[in-house]
């Protein structure tokens, strides 16, 4: 019985019912001819902790970057299984070319919400994920 309170209990003050920062607007943020290169934004993937959003380098068709706008913060642990969990997604996104990348233990809404923004960006910038 203490077992599952445990579960129920929050680990997180942060509440997706609870007001949020300004999300980047989804979409192509901007282009280099010269380069080849597509900057675009994801859309903000709400999770039980807060929005997640990621913003995508492209070029010559390959993802090459990927920066998280938006994240869980609000309190110490957010901010603790953020700074682990945003540098190994992003490097999977990268390996794997596409939003098909596993979950990391112990982060699975923020790796849920990433997975949905990177495909909202790799989607606008016409990629398959």
């Amino acid at each position: 019985m203490l077992l599952g309170l445990l579960f129920l209990y929050p680990t997180s003050t942060n509440r997706t019912d609870s007001p949020t920062a300004t999300a980047a607007r989804p979409g192509i943020v901007s282009t280099a001819p010269a380069s080849g290169e597509v900057t675009v934004n994801g859309s903000s993937a709400g999770t039980r902790y807060g929005p997640v959003q990621v913003q995508v380098a492209i070029r010559s068709h390959r993802l090459v970057a990927v920066t998280a706008l938006a994240y869980p913060s609000s309190g110490g642990r957010d901010q603790e299984i953020s700074s682990f969990a945003l540098p190994r997604l992003e490097r999977e996104a990268i390996v794997a070319q596409s939003a098909q990348i596993d979950t990391v233990s112990g982060a699975t809404f923020t790796s849920d919400g990433y997975r949905r923004s990177l495909q909202s960006a790799l989607d606008a910038a016409h990629l398959q994920g």
